[in-house]
């Protein structure tokens, strides 16, 4: 009897307290609430402005020049004097080749094979722009058709100098081939002396 005595003044008690704790929050809630020491602050607005950006899409083109109104004064040709001396242009020692063909070589002196074409060798131009002088003999076969076969240097001073230019000439000669009782033969050991001389 004693513990529901008890439980019922707990409830009666309890409830009062309970109702008037949310009275009191409520109040709380309801009223404007508001802290002196604490300062309002105003929160800056921020406004969207609907302005249409406009992209500048026209290139500004640089001012026209203007033609000018006179046209530049004409320019004067200076006249070329066209009397050049020649000699001083052309620096380089002049180059003088004899071609001289030694007949007295080859077999026999039955009948004669006669040059048709001689033809000058070029002076190296590393001996002309040097000034160097010379000749060389070279020895070859004059074949049964003219032509000339086998040509070698076997005599040239100075040495190393005029051999190649000398066997290149040699090649294009041409001759009257020898003929002994109606056959062409061939003739061997037949020379050619080019002599290398520089103009003064």
């Amino acid at each position: 009897m004693g513990k529901s005595v008890r439980m019922i003044v707990a409830i009666l008690l309890a409830v009062p307290t309970a109702l008037g704790l949310f009275v009191i929050m409520y109040k709380l809630i309801d009223r404007n609430f508001e802290n002196p020491d604490v300062k309002a602050t105003k929160v800056a607005e921020i406004v969207r402005q609907d302005k249409e950006i406009e992209t500048q899409r026209e290139v500004k083109k640089p001012d026209k020049v203007e033609d000018p109104e006179e046209p530049p004064p004409e320019m004067e040709t200076p006249e070329l004097d066209m009397d050049v001396d020649i000699d001083i242009v052309n620096t380089a020692p002049t180059a003088k080749v004899d071609v001289n063909v030694d007949v007295s070589g080859g077999v026999g002196t039955d009948g004669e094979y006669l040059p048709i074409v001689k033809v000058a060798p070029i002076y190296p131009r590393r001996a002309q722009t040097r000034g160097i002088t010379g000749y060389c003999i070279v020895e070859y076969t004059v074949t049964t058709s003219g032509a000339i076969r086998d040509p070698q240097p076997v005599d040239c001073q100075p040495s190393g100098v005029f051999e190649k230019a000398s066997v290149s000439a040699a090649m294009k000669f041409k001759y009257k081939p020898r003929v002994m009782d109606g056959q062409a033969i061939e003739v061997p050991g037949v020379q050619n002396k080019f002599t290398y001389e520089l103009e003064e």
